[in-house]
């Protein structure tokens, strides 16, 4: 007959073994899933973020905000399945709630999702079930945006997929809550439809009807563009300016032209201090306002025997100055006459017209980097790649951008950083558009 006390220790040892076993089979519970509930929570928490993101960039499609806040649902919704397949590791995926709400000039978008998952293991525990959950939220901030469109004559093969892609690129925008100012340039500039300075949004269909009226025909006077580009983001007031401030600027050549008050040779000469574009060819001084071409009765930069009939290049950018500013040097934002970054004197001659026209679109754009705006631009064709005067023909692009692969002069990562993106054909420029919506829309959020 066995002891007594040996009875109580090998009922003690089969105590301790089902209670081993037991933390035993907790454990590997906890660790398979523990395990498989983190990777479900990782996969679904990429899944919100996606659809979060997706939502806000589909807020862009529609015309009212009910079309708009349809088309964000229907993204979350297409984005979240296509990150997290249903049963995904005997889980259950789906989302719990999604909003998209516009605020003040911002668009708030938020998604919720859970994934119920039947346990193994755990069930020795008492658990019946895990409940992985995700949650994600999309801000998608204001955005105050002056769009610039080259429409010179060396563009005119190319118009119809600059129209194309154009209206590619507003279609990316929220027409009810970003506000976007349309303009085009040639000899000069005309704004198509001004940004508002109040109320939010901007007539897209209207834009569209003056991207198919374009002309593209002159030459390329591209601070006119940008002048008007800047003038009309700092003619918001500040109370009423949205976060992010955008110029995107699009051309295909490098710039020749610049508007200008010029002091012509004579007494009381007719065009003495007449506001007009001209370019380095020596034509005649055409009107500011119009990129068509309209001559100035009588303003020739230059007589039939090429004898030049202006005596100067003024100081300074004064094209949109009053006339007794015209004559004053300390009213003027922007030199013509300086000696960086390329050189020109008062003298007028093709290379001075040249330079001054490549300077002043640069130090339009650095000025409005100083104010917190951003400048993207989009250059296209092989006539960038060429050497004008010593350098690239994009270093112009590149420069009023602020990237880092343009020229070091220009380069400054402590005020906004843009993008350029360059076109080699017709084929790219509607990608390259893409490009730049989709990298302005990341800055938003």
């Amino acid at each position: 007959m066995m002891p007594t006390s040996l009875h109580r220790q090998r009922g003690a040892v089969a105590i301790m073994v089902a209670v081993a076993l037991l933390l035993l089979l907790s454990v590997v519970g906890l660790v398979l899933d523990g395990g498989l509930a983190y990777m479900v929570k990782a996969r679904l928490n990429a899944a919100v973020d996606s659809a979060a993101l997706a939502g806000a960039r589909a807020v862009t499609s529609g015309n009212t905000p009910e079309q708009q806040i349809a088309s964000a649902n229907e993204a979350i919704e297409q984005f979240f399945a296509a990150n997290i397949a249903d049963n995904y590791l005997l889980s259950k995926p789906h989302i719990t709630s999604k909003t998209v709400q516009f605020n003040n000039g911002e668009v708030v978008v938020d998604v919720h999702a859970e994934a119920p998952m039947s346990v193994s293991l755990m069930g020795v525990l008492g658990f019946t079930e895990l409940m992985p959950a995700a949650h994600a939220q999309t801000i998608r901030r204001d955005l105050d945006m002056a769009f610039v469109v080259d429409t010179s004559g060396s563009l005119y093969g190319s118009r119809a997929a600059v129209r194309t892609a154009a209206k590619s690129f507003l279609n990316r925008f929220n027409v009810s809550q970003d506000r976007v100012g349309l303009m085009h340039f040639a000899y000069g500039a005309e704004i198509d439809k001004p940004i508002r300075t109040s109320a939010r949004g901007f007539e897209r269909t209207s834009m569209f009807s003056k991207i198919d009226g374009y002309s593209f025909t002159g030459s390329t006077a591209a601070v006119e563009g940008m002048w008007h580009a800047r003038d009309q983001l700092n003619g918001i007031p500040e109370k009423n300016r949205s976060v992010l401030r955008v110029i995107v600027f699009f051309s295909d050549g490098v710039p020749n032209s610049l508007g200008a008050y010029l002091p012509f040779k004579g007494t009381n000469h007719p065009c003495n201090y007449v506001a007009g574009v001209f370019d380095s060819s020596g034509n005649g001084l055409y009107s500011l306002t119009d990129s068509e071409g309209t001559e100035l009765p009588g303003c020739q930069v230059l007589d039939a025997q090429g004898n030049i009939l202006v005596k100067n290049l003024p100081d300074g950018y004064n094209a949109h100055n009053a006339w007794n500013v015209a004559h004053d040097p300390s009213k003027h934002e922007f030199q013509i006459v300086t000696s960086k970054p390329r050189a020109v004197t008062s003298t007028i001659s093709t290379q001075n017209i040249s330079r001054a026209a490549r300077n002043l679109p640069e130090a339009i754009a650095a000025r409005a980097r100083e104010e917190g705006i951003f400048v993207f631009t989009l250059g296209l064709g092989n006539d960038l790649k060429k050497t004008y005067d010593g350098e690239i023909g994009e270093n112009v692009l590149k420069c009023m951008a602020n990237v880092a692969d343009g020229p070091a002069r220009c380069y400054n990562p402590a005020k906004p950083v843009g993008m350029y993106c360059y076109a080699a054909t017709e084929a790219d420029l509607t990608p390259c558009f893409s490009r730049l919506a989709s990298a302005i829309l990341r800055i938003s959020k």
